[in-house]
């Protein structure tokens, strides 16, 4: 099969944004490219054919060494706050070769990460090594299936050249596959380099890609402030909820469409503790599970502080708009986490001691060092037995009170189990699990234990057939579990 079978439908909408924003790219070459896993359900929902991709002219275009019909590589050019400070960044092992157009019409950004070296690289090689290509790739499939906004994965290619780190690694490629890769840090490259007209081409091409419906709107780029207040609110609550911990909330990490980017030094909690960091590199907690929230606010503080010149001619007056837009947050995200957390204890109503049951119980979690996710799982299957935090009498006292809370006229027990089920996910992708199938795949080229974990994580709220394998916590150890940025 050709390179003209696979279903390509590319546009190239960013590519008509101001020269500052993006430079093209040239490919680098790749001595032998191999498949070594295709998304092909995201593939037929993208209009492609899962089998051309499968060619060998299929698998040199995932691997950068050939180009779809229309496409426009591009390295895009971002700045972002690292741990807080500001630098020059940019796409800098990444080649953005077009947006797919959808058989629904939608439009995604198609990425080659690990794809070379670009203007953006500084002293990277811009290559990736199969580990953590594997590991995004694992990862943002679970988020996708756990209901959370992400960038998607659809294929990880070898190269067949090494990459030299520590010791030699093997060259990998992943597509990914995003509504958009534009960031806060796009917007205050923008600010910084630009000129005011640079950060108002974006901006409109920002509203007209992500939320066209606030064009009318009397204020468009209060409306876009606002949209992705929304947007990012409602997603570190689904990060909470679920107990993941994305490790690296740099500005550059942070979408304007609301998904989930970049999943280096990510990682999911077991035993419940807010203080919980599994970052390397973040060695004063800035990113810890706590501070997701705090974090998020200070993040859109910064995308605030960009559309000022664009939101009111008057500084002083554009800078109260923005205030009182950002105070928002807090209350949506409160709103959005407090529904979650009462979905999963099952409770439909609001009532003001809500609150108070809930912290009670995150509490006696933290106290008890229980899991986090299978406390959730034993409260909707009623097993609350066995460990010593059932046992305790502050848990059954808080048990009896949940009970009576969920005796109320508006639902019935059937009701109260369908939520939970739907609220809590029986399998995560546990860190233990995750790093065993990468260390099958990198040793041994074994891909199968992760093609068999990514196929549990595709149901993760399936009560029907518990898989107790992978809802295992790890054991106990001395040395906590430490997570490194992408290589």
């Amino acid at each position: 099969m050709g390179k003209n079978d696979i279903g390509w439908n590319l546009e190239n909408s960013y590519a008509e944004l101001p020269g500052l924003f993006y430079t093209p790219l040239k490919l680098e070459t790749v001595s032998d490219p191999k498949l070594v896993i295709l998304n092909q359900l995201l593939a037929k929902e993208m209009g492609l054919n899962p089998e051309a991709l499968m060619s060998q002219a299929g698998i040199d275009i995932l691997a950068g060494k050939a180009l779809p019909a229309n496409a426009k590589p591009i390295a895009q050019a971002y700045a972002g706050h690292q741990f807080g400070y500001f630098t020059m960044l940019g796409d800098g092992r990444a080649m953005l070769i077009g947006e797919q157009i959808t058989p629904a019409g939608e439009r995604f950004d198609i990425q080659l990460k690990g794809s070379g070296k670009t203007p953006y690289s500084r002293s990277g090689d811009g290559r990736a090594a199969l580990g953590p290509m594997l590991r995004e790739y694992v990862i943002s499939e679970a988020m996708h299936y756990l209901g959370i906004p992400t960038s998607r994965s659809l294929a990880v290619v070898t190269t067949g050249d090494p990459v030299y780190r520590e010791n030699p690694l093997k060259g990998a490629i992943l597509t990914r596959v995003a509504a958009s890769h534009l960031r806060v840090g796009t917007f205050e490259y923008a600010s910084q380099w630009g000129t005011t007209t640079d950060v108002k081409a974006l901006a409109d091409y920002a509203i007209k890609r992500h939320f066209p419906l606030i064009q009318s709107e009397q204020n468009v780029y209060l409306g876009l402030l606002d949209q992705v207040i929304k947007a990012q609110a409602e997603l570190i609550a689904k990060w909470q909820l679920v107990g993941f911990i994305h490790g690296v909330m740099n500005t550059d990490n942070v979408t304007i469409s609301g998904e989930t980017i970049d999943y280096g030094p990510c990682a999911f909690i077991d035993h419940y503790d807010p203080e919980t960091v599994f970052s390397s590199i973040d060695q004063q907690g800035r990113y810890a599970y706590r501070n997701q929230p705090n974090i998020g606010l200070w993040n859109l503080a910064r995308f605030a502080e960009t559309l000022i010149p664009l939101i009111d001619d008057n500084q002083e007056q554009a800078v109260k708009i923005v205030e009182a837009s950002l105070r928002k947050f807090v209350s949506l995200y409160h709103a959005a986490w407090l529904q979650g957390m009462r979905l999963k204890l099952g409770i439909i109503s609001e009532e003001p001691d809500d609150e108070r049951l809930i912290a009670e119980l995150l509490g006696l979690m933290k106290q008890y060092k229980v899991d986090y996710t299978n406390t959730f799982v034993d409260l909707t299957l009623d097993q609350t037995q066995s460990s010593e935090l059932y046992q305790s009498d502050a848990f059954k006292d808080w048990l009896n009170r949940w009970k009576a809370r969920l005796e109320r006229p508006e639902q019935t027990n059937q009701d109260i189990k369908s939520l939970m089920k739907q609220a809590n996910p029986v399998v995560i992708p546990r860190n233990h699990q995750v790093e065993k199938v990468l260390q099958a795949a990198n040793d041994h080229g074994d891909l199968k234990p992760v093609e068999q974990l990514v196929a549990v994580l595709q149901a993760p709220y399936d009560y029907a057939d518990l898989n107790k394998e992978y809802m295992t916590p790890p054991e106990p150890s001395n040395y906590p579990y430490k997570t490194y940025c992408g290589t």
